[in-house]
């Protein structure tokens, strides 16, 4: 009996010290591979907490047009990306989107993204904070709250710097805003004092309505940095835009008045139609001084540098070189 037991002990023993030799080396695996994981990415703060994204990002998946127009200035092609409200990439970005794998509008499959093994998805947080557990599942995962920002001035530019930041490139970033100031400086020297006392109006048609983006805009933005006034209706909104009613229309006129619409003659285009053929449409002192201009939606809605550099294109064009 004593024999019996003594074995039992010396077996219980060499099994507790086999254990613990075990646990140690996979506690210290555990450690090593966490170490490792830390030392391969870094945290970031975003509108849905902290995440540890990759330090050099190579396969970007962008889950709306901004993400995408900002990640190409910044020198990343993403892998894919959601399209314009006309199933397209931005006509501003011709010749950049080449191999992008399109995922269509709004709510993308997540089939699709798994898909295609990005290494990081960047969105907005009311666009896909319902699915975003499901998307850090696929790869780290960094939304911006642009609702939450949108009272700010320079939302746009905001969100360009967070993703500059999320990308590790930041020093791209900083040379794209040296090349947008730049491009406003000779804009404005262009501009003389030609506008000092004049008021550029953003009208756009689209989806039963009419409605214009205010001072605290994309676009707005833009106009701002260069110098141009708005009228007093679109000086500055908490959302960013605001809506007029046909009748109240006379109230969003300007000196100058840059007109956007969306959709063909179901839409935008039918209703733009309708209301040039009405005696309001010629009161508008744009439209009888003949500076009704009309531009591209998915350039003066867009919201990132390599859009701006479009629309002041579209300045040049209009306010500087059209007598």
């Amino acid at each position: 009996m004593f024999l019996r037991r003594l074995i039992y002990l010396l077996f219980l023993g060499v099994f507790t010290c086999l254990f613990v030799l075990a646990c140690s080396r996979n506690f210290d695996q555990s450690a090593t591979s966490s170490k490792h994981l830390l030392e391969e990415c870094r945290v970031v703060q975003h509108a849905m907490g902290e995440t540890c994204v990759p330090k050099t990002p190579q396969r970007l998946v962008a889950l709306n047009a901004a993400t995408l127009g900002n990640a190409i200035a910044l020198g990343i092609k993403p892998v894919g990306s959601t399209l314009e409200y006309d199933n397209k990439f931005p006509t501003y970005l011709k010749g950049k989107t080449a191999g992008i794998e399109p995922l269509g509008n709004a709510q993308p499959s997540i089939e699709r993204i798994t898909l295609l093994q990005p290494d990081i998805i960047m969105s907005w947080k009311h666009n896909h904070e319902s699915i975003y557990p499901q998307l850090s599942n696929i790869a780290p995962t960094a939304f911006y709250d642009w609702l939450g920002n949108n009272a700010k001035q320079d939302n746009w530019k905001e969100y360009f710097n967070f993703m500059a930041e999320v990308l590790n490139r930041k020093e791209v970033g900083q040379q794209v805003w040296q090349h947008y100031n730049q491009r406003i400086e000779k804009l404005k020297t262009a501009l003389g004092d030609r506008y000092k006392n004049k008021t550029i109006s953003f009208v756009i048609f689209c989806c039963g309505g009419i409605h214009s983006e205010t001072e605290n805009s994309f676009v707005g933005s833009v106009l701002r940095d260069a110098g141009l006034q708005r009228p007093e209706s679109q000086s500055f909104n908490p959302k960013g835009y605001i809506n007029f009613s046909e009748e109240t229309l006379e109230i969003a006129d300007g000196d100058v008045m840059f007109v956007a619409v969306y959709g063909a003659n179901e839409t935008g285009k039918r209703d733009l139609s309708i209301l040039q053929k009405k005696p309001l449409w010629k009161t508008l002192k744009a439209v009888q001084q003949n500076r009704v201009y009309y531009v591209d939606p998915t350039i003066w809605r867009a919201r990132t540098p390599l859009a701006a550099d479009a629309v002041i294109d579209n300045l040049f064009e209009y306010l500087v070189n059209t007598p």
